[in-house]
């Protein structure tokens, strides 16, 4: 079964795609939260989260 963000995948092998790719659902949450529209800046931001842990925490294994 394929993942659903796979950090070996090449199109993250440079940290600022990584970083982008967290950061642009980040900041869609901000603004979500601030037209207080919660439901989409959990859904937003839980994206965003999940993003962070799988390109930053864990990152692409050593062997790609």
């Amino acid at each position: 079964m394929k993942k659903f963000l796979d950090a070996d995948h090449p199109m993250f092998a440079r940290a600022w795609v990584r970083w982008a790719t967290v950061l642009v659902p980040a900041a869609w949450t901000v603004f979500e939260a601030y037209s207080e529209s919660w439901l989409w800046a959990a859904v937003f931001g839980g994206l965003a989260a999940y993003a962070f842990f799988m390109l930053i925490v864990k990152g692409p294994s050593a062997g790609s």
